[in-house]
């Protein structure tokens, strides 16, 4: 595969309508670590958030092929509401919310860089990944939404309010709900991160 990282995402699309792979191979690379994440954290099932992500991208090759995006320069948003829907509406399908998990199960905090310093300084960033996200499995599901696809996605509170089908006023307030319940938590149970 050649190297595409200079080219903007419309040249990419662009690119592969007329036919050149690499160019969507290039877009995948690009934005499936963060595609993948906001699957699983909504999925928390790694198997099933490996499924979605597959059927995101057959969903997204279908519609750029046809020549159907309309989302110019906006392709990882369109991707990602994509993805959420796709959740959605398995979880509509089946009828069931997703489960919360315990520290032991594996999940989005995994995919975050861990720095290269001695093992104390991995353990101890470890243990406040699994601080964080057993907080955040607490949290109402849509605070919680919210605050991984800010934080983890940085996605903006208008691609936040599209993806999520709510207002941008209505992201803020979750937001800053679901950040003054974690700092509740913090203070309740006296975590320091």
């Amino acid at each position: 595969m050649r190297t595409l990282d200079h080219v903007s995402d419309t040249d990419l699309i662009l690119a592969f309508q007329n036919g050149d792979c690499d160019a969507f191979e290039s877009l995948i690379y690009r934005y499936k670590d963060k595609i993948f994440s906001s699957i699983l954290f909504f999925v928390k099932d790694s198997y099933l958030a490996e499924d979605l992500f597959q059927d995101v991208f057959i969903k997204i090759i279908d519609t750029l092929k046809n020549k159907r995006y309309t989302e110019e320069g906006k392709f990882l948003p369109w991707a990602l509401r994509i993805a959420h829907n796709l959740c959605v509406d398995y979880f509509r399908k089946v009828k069931r919310a997703p489960a919360i998990r315990t520290s032991d199960n594996k999940d989005i905090f995994e995919l975050l860089q861990i720095s290269e310093e001695g093992p104390d300084s991995k353990v101890m960033q470890g243990q406040s990944h699994d601080r964080v996200r057993k907080m955040l499995d607490l949290l109402p599901e849509e605070q919680r939404e919210i605050i991984v696809l800010r934080h983890y996605a940085n996605l903006s509170f208008k691609e936040i309010a599209v993806i999520t089908n709510c207002s941008i006023n209505t992201a803020l307030g979750r937001m800053r709900y679901g950040l003054i319940n974690l700092r509740k938590m913090m203070l309740e149970k006296q975590i320091s991160l």
